[in-house]
Formats: C-alpha cells, sequence, structure tokens
C-alpha cells in the first residue's frame, strides 16, 4: 500500500473526528503547551499499525520528537512501552484516538492472523484473507494480515477473476463462465488470474475439463471431500479450501495439501487489541 494512499486515509479520518475545531482541548489546553505521552500495550498480540501512526503523526505533528521502541510484528505483552511522543498538547489529544483506532484493529487482525498462521506454520499451506473488509480500510487491514503472518487473496475485483456460485448460476454454467472469462480477457488484453468455485466433486472434474483456470475453491467441502478433490486436481492448478473453516479445523484442511485456505474471520470478526496512550508528566 503506497503511503499516497494513507495519507489519503489518514486526512479523511482527521476531518471526520476534528470537523470545525477539538473544541474541547482549544477550550482546556493552552495553544503553546507541550507534553508527553507513551504508547502501553495491555494485553498480549502482534503489534500492527506502527507504519501509520508515523504518518498521523506527521500530518499533525510534523515538530514532534517521536521514539519508538517497538516495531510491526513484534509479539508484545502487558506492560511494554511502544513508543514516547512529545510535542504540541492540543495536536497530541487531536491525533491520539486516530493513532489507537488504527493501531488497535490492525494489532487485533495481525493477532488473530498469526493464531491461525502458527497453527499451519510447518506446512506450505497458507493462510488468505478475503474481501470481508471495512469498506476504506481494506488496504490497511491486509497489510495486518502480512505482518500477522498471513498472505493476501485479492485486493479487490480487479486483480483476480473469482466465478463464485452466483457469477456461474447468472452466467448460465461454469463452461459458459469460464468461456466469457478467457474471452473478455482475450479481448481487454487483460492477464490476470482466474479461479472457479466448486460446490461439490462433479464440478471439480467439470472445471478441470474445461481448463484454463489457474485455481479451483473448494467451497464447503468437508475433510474426505477435500482430500479427494485435491487428489484428483494434482498438479492442474492451485487449490484453496474455503466456507466456515475455524482455527481448530484448519490444520485438518491444510494436511489435505491444498495450497491456501481462505479465512473471512481474519477482517471482519476482529476485537481490536487494547492499546492506550497516556500522558506521562514532566
Amino acid at each position: 500500500m503506497s503511503e499516497q494512499h494513507i495519507e489519503q486515509l489518514i486526512a479523511l479520518a482527521i476531518a471526520e473526528d476534528i470537523g470545525d475545531g477539538d473544541h474541547t482541548s482549544l477550550a482546556c489546553i493552552p495553544a503553546d503547551a507541550v507534553n508527553k505521552a507513551e504508547l502501553r500495550v495491555k494485553e498480549h498480540g502482534i503489534l500492527a499499525g506502527v507504519r501509520v501512526a508515523k504518518l498521523v503523526f506527521a500530518e499533525l505533528m510534523p515538530d514532534a520528537k517521536l521514539e519508538f521502541f517497538m516495531h510491526d510484528g513484534n509479539h508484545i505483552k502487558p506492560g511494554d512501552v511502544v513508543f514516547n511522543i512529545a510535542g504540541n498538547t492540543q495536536k497530541l489529544l487531536q491525533a491520539e484516538r486516530l493513532v489507537l483506532n488504527f493501531m488497535q484493529r490492525m494489532s487485533g487482525i495481525a493477532t488473530v492472523t498469526h493464531q491461525y498462521a502458527s497453527k499451519i506454520a510447518d506446512l506450505p499451506t497458507k493462510v488468505l484473507d478475503t474481501r470481508k473488509t471495512t469498506p476504506g480500510l481494506r488496504a490497511l487491514e491486509k497489510e495486518a494480515v502480512r505482518i500477522g503472518g498471513g498472505a493476501n487473496h485479492r485486493m479487490g475485483l480487479y486483480d483476480m477473476m473469482m466465478l463464485k456460485d452466483n457469477h456461474i448460476d447468472y452466467a448460465g454454467g461454469i463452461r459458459s463462465a469460464i468461456e466469457r472469462a478467457v474471452a473478455y480477457q482475450i479481448t481487454n488484453g487483460l492477464h490476470i488470474p482466474i479461479e472457479v468455485e466448486a460446490r461439490n466433486i462433479d464440478e471439480v472434474n467439470e472445471i478441470l475439463a474445461i481448463g484454463s483456470v489457474q485455481r479451483i475453491m473448494l467451497d464447503n467441502f468437508s475433510i474426505d471431500q477435500t482430500r479427494e478433490a485435491v487428489k484428483i486436481i494434482g498438479k492442474t492448478c492451485e487449490t484453496e479450501s474455503s466456507g466456515g473453516i475455524t482455527i481448530d479445523t484448519l490444520r485438518n484442511y491444510a494436511e489435505c495439501g491444498v495450497d491456501f485456505i481462505s479465512v473471512g474471520a481474519l477482517t471482519h470478526q476482529i476485537q481490536s487489541l487494547d492499546l492506550s496512550l497516556k500522558a506521562i508528566n514532566n
């Protein structure tokens, strides 16, 4: 994700939060006041969002003195201090919630991702995220997945063709959907992967007979069905398990030999990690 994109998100977040002024701070804090604060960790997890925090402070407090002790991807525990900052007090109070909102959510995602990825760290299968993300924050949430040890699926509708059940049904079947996808790419000079969702073993065989796809998604397959499908597909194309896979069943699916397992819960069922920005008495 480019810094320009993050800066646009930060500008939107600042405008949303401050509006026509942080009236509480303007009323209570002298304009020239300078104070210090530190980011304290209150929960075990994986740290994420440091890069974003630096950009928030660069926007609101370009003259602040900022010292980081921990970095994205670090294991953190209660009592750890991630950074110290000293600067204009009004601006510090404006930056506080923005930094916490970004870092708490990203750290929550990174922490959950790490829990999943650790379950199969000794296997070649990779844990993927999905498009089940917060609108406008997808790039940050997917960055948090990477920090936590997962891998990104597609960023959006533009970088992979994914023929899911509704596409197939609306197109008139698997063959029609695949052939139209291939023709569209030829016509438009595109070279992006095509993935097709299979709902049963018969559809796996049909997809293989048609060809022209780079990955088959095994949607809501049982463990036994997944093992059978992987054997049938072999190295013809990549395989991905999806649908209702939990941290308790993740390894069983990975041991079937699939290349990827996509888990929507990495980004859409997240509890933010507990962090706080506290004043340091001068």
